[in-house]
């Protein structure tokens, strides 16, 4: 496992995008990471950078010689895990959940996420205990705001 995210100073912690090695992001296989690395691509942050740029997510799954459905989900990976709140350990919950970006989660409502969250807790898991609390999700809500307004 990779190193910890960069991280920020505390004053800003919950307000600047958190950067996680590429290795980190939940479903990415030893040879993509390796692929992205020898693109330049070595964090969440450079990933989403790259893509950014006009409609590049075609041109990197050229790159990459696979289909852009892949980039497009590891783009939304990177940019759900670059809530502070969220990072690299619930952005792939969130994904499954229907959210793809933060801008998305700070718009949803905790009434119609906090249930999803436990549905799929339930129906993988069989547990509903490893579920996140209410308390949690009310704050990768809030965490993401400043990431929705910017869009």
């Amino acid at each position: 496992m990779s190193e910890i995210p960069d991280s920020q100073p505390d004053k800003t912690r919950g307000r600047s995008p958190q950067n996680w090695p590429i290795d980190r992001l939940p479903g990415l296989r030893a040879e993509d990471c390796q692929a992205l690395n020898a693109l330049g691509i070595h964090t969440t942050l450079e990933l989403l950078d790259r893509v950014s740029r006009g409609d590049r997510t075609q041109a990197l799954a050229t790159q990459l010689g696979i289909s852009t459905h892949y980039v497009r989900k590891w783009v939304a990976l990177s940019d759900l895990a670059r809530v502070p709140a969220v990072g690299c350990q619930h952005c792939g919950l969130l994904l499954h959940c229907g959210i793809i970006s933060a801008a998305q989660l700070s718009q949803t409502p905790i009434h119609k996420l906090y249930p999803q969250i436990q549905r799929l807790h339930v129906a993988t898991l069989q547990r509903k205990d490893l579920c996140p609390s209410r308390g949690q999700v009310i704050q990768w809500i809030q965490a993401a705001w400043p990431f929705g307004l910017r869009r």
